[in-house]
């Protein structure tokens, strides 16, 4: 029996109605999936948020009673009491397939009209016109499984972080623009006329202060907003699970989150993961996977090929190695009949079109070697090259050179991922794994600078401390990534705390002392007054759900999602608003052009 407070006309969900229950009156609610009227017989089918149980009515069933059961129709709401019995005919496929209540007692709540699309798992219909009825599409059952499971995944998040001493603090929603990487949402001040809110990319700066407070663990499933183009696995505004924790080392923050994601895999897939979980340095995980991110599922790591073709006689082997660069690889097993020579040309087509020169190849099947740079080498040549690999008959190894090694990393990194795609390999088990060492700059090709890759109060490695301003290339950071399945979750750093070394990191950035405290003078202020050492991380509640459910779109597990273009489908958002609120606000608009 459900027992809730304020449930007191309800005894049970639909689908909480088992064999156990048969004898016993009991009051039912929800939605009409469908129903069947057999004339003396009717059967019907409802629906709530548990699932669906069978509602019977027959010639001994009040007339009244019966009447208003044959007049139902798809989706009205319907209260109904009666006795639960065995079903003559069962169904396997359901929960509640062993049992039906015999209906001595209906209400009709609420009529529907037809709905725009059929409501059942796996709906076939336009997603827009889903989301423009976007309460329709969450009676859903497998949509209306991934909220309730996001519900519980926030539940065990918070039970798990308590567990562990965190409190959780409420940061601001209306903040100061800061410089995150990508673009704020803007708010205007109706009072401070001409001056904005941001809204927060992340409680990056008020957590850290939270630290200085003394509140020592903190943590927060936190609204986050980001004015940036969308894609599957991106949203303008999203869901972190936010942790920062004063007086630890890196260690002592990646243990925290292995924890708690061997907490949620057993929570919501009662799966056990093993821990400590797999770590690669950045420049690891770059060579062997051309990621920051890989997914370690399957094979087709990167071999680097340079030193068995630096002397042979094709030109484009042997200019990217001697500018520099390199010659690397990547292999796909048994796809020779997959791969054919039309599809390796899509393949080459794909790399031209995410800036490489070309791509060469090598399948080998039972027909022989064939190759698209054989006539420049040797048989040994090639052999050797086979052989470096590891190849077999069956196999096909694509090969991408450069002057630029890291171009020749990332370019093979997207093809592995397109290839595995092609061909659908096998993907086994659960990708988790740390990145760790990221770079603390990255070069900006363009201006021809040193970027930050991080956040400017993610600090460096102690013994990188001496080449900040000689070699920047060679700067590490305390940063650290968590990626499942070839997903970033979470990124984290250490954060510095040290003023002398925050002034010259802002002078390396380009930020001289006056703009460095215009934009962060509060947190620089507080470092004065003690700042503990401390470090945390943020794991993207949307992502970790969409992975851990295997949806496609992050769509899937947030109830009113946006689309591509920052838009909500079902409330026409964002819309225009009247000239006496912009008055107010002391804003002008532009007319955009159609």
């Amino acid at each position: 029996m459900t027992e809730f407070l304020g449930s007191s006309k309800r005894t049970d969900y639909c689908g909480d109605v088992r064999d156990d229950h048969i004898g016993r009156t009991v009051t039912v609610m929800g939605w009409v999936q469908k129903t069947r009227d057999l004339g003396s017989l009717i059967f019907t089918d409802l629906r709530d948020r548990s699932g669906i149980v069978q509602l019977a009515y027959d010639e001994n069933t009040d007339k009244a009673v019966f009447d208003k059961a044959s007049s139902v129709r798809s989706e009205y709401v319907l209260c109904a009491t009666g006795v639960v019995r065995e079903r003559d005919s069962k169904n396997p496929n359901i929960p509640t397939g062993n049992v039906e209540i015999y209906v001595s007692e209906l209400k009709i709540l609420a009529e529907s009209q037809t709905p725009p699309f059929e409501i059942v798992e796996k709906c076939r219909a336009n997603e827009e016109l889903r989301l423009k009825y976007r309460y329709l599409d969450l009676r859903r059952p497998d949509l209306m499984k991934n909220i309730i499971t996001r519900h519980k995944l926030a539940k065990v998040t918070r039970d798990y972080f308590d567990r562990n001493g965190f409190i959780e603090i409420e940061t601001p929603i209306l903040i100061r623009s800061t410089p995150e990487g990508a673009r704020d949402y803007l708010v205007p001040s109706r009072v401070h006329k001409g001056s904005f809110y941001a809204l927060p990319q992340s409680p990056q700066l008020y957590k850290q202060l939270s630290m200085v407070a003394g509140f020592d663990r903190y943590m927060q499933i936190a609204r986050c907003f980001r004015d940036e183009d969308l894609r599957a696995d991106r949203q303008p505004e999203f869901t972190q699970i936010d942790i920062e924790m004063s007086f630890v080392e890196m260690e002592d923050v990646l243990a925290v989150g292995e924890g708690y994601m061997k907490e949620v895999f057993k929570q919501i897939l009662d799966t056990d993961i093993t821990l400590p979980l797999p770590r690669l340095t950045y420049k690891e995980a770059m060579e062997r996977y051309g990621s920051d991110k890989p997914d370690i599922r399957y094979g087709m790591e990167i071999v680097d090929i340079s030193d068995v073709v630096k002397d042979c006689g094709f030109g484009v082997f042997t200019g990217a190695i001697g500018g520099g660069g390199s010659v690397r690889c990547i292999k796909a097993d048994n796809a020779s009949a997959l791969l054919t020579r039309k599809e390796v040309d899509k393949l080459t087509d794909f790399v031209k079109g995410i800036g490489g020169k070309g791509l060469a190849w090598i399948r080998w099947t039972d027909d022989g070697i064939s190759s698209s740079f054989g006539k420049f080498m040797t048989e040994d040549e090639m052999n050797a090259i086979l052989a470096k690999v590891g190849a077999e008959k069956g196999d096909v190894v694509m090969i991408v050179a450069d002057t630029n090694t890291s171009k020749v990393l990332t370019q093979l990194g997207s093809l592995r991922t397109e290839v595995s795609n092609k061909v659908g390999v096998e993907k086994k088990g659960i990708g988790l794994l740390w990145i760790t060492e990221f770079p603390f700059f990255e070069y900006d090709e363009e201006s021809g600078e040193w970027l930050a890759m991080h956040h400017p109060f993610t600090a460096p490695l102690d013994e990188c401390l001496e080449y900040l301003e000689t070699d920047k290339a060679k700067v590490r950071a305390k940063a650290y990534d968590l990626v499942l399945n070839g997903i970033e979750l979470s990124s984290g750093s250490i954060r510095i705390t040290n003023p002398d070394l925050q002034a010259r990191i802002f002078t390396l950035l380009g930020l001289s002392d006056e703009e460095a405290y215009e934009k962060f003078g509060y947190l620089l202020d507080a470092f004065k007054y003690g700042a503990p050492p401390h470090g945390g991380m943020g794991i993207g509640l949307d992502r970790l759900e969409m992975q851990l459910l295997g949806c496609e779109s992050l769509r899937d597990v947030i109830a009113f999602p946006k689309v591509q273009n920052a838009s909500e489908l079902m409330t026409m958002c964002p819309a225009p608003v009247d000239q006496s609120t912009l008055d107010e606000l002391g804003i002008t608009t532009t007319a955009e052009e159609e």
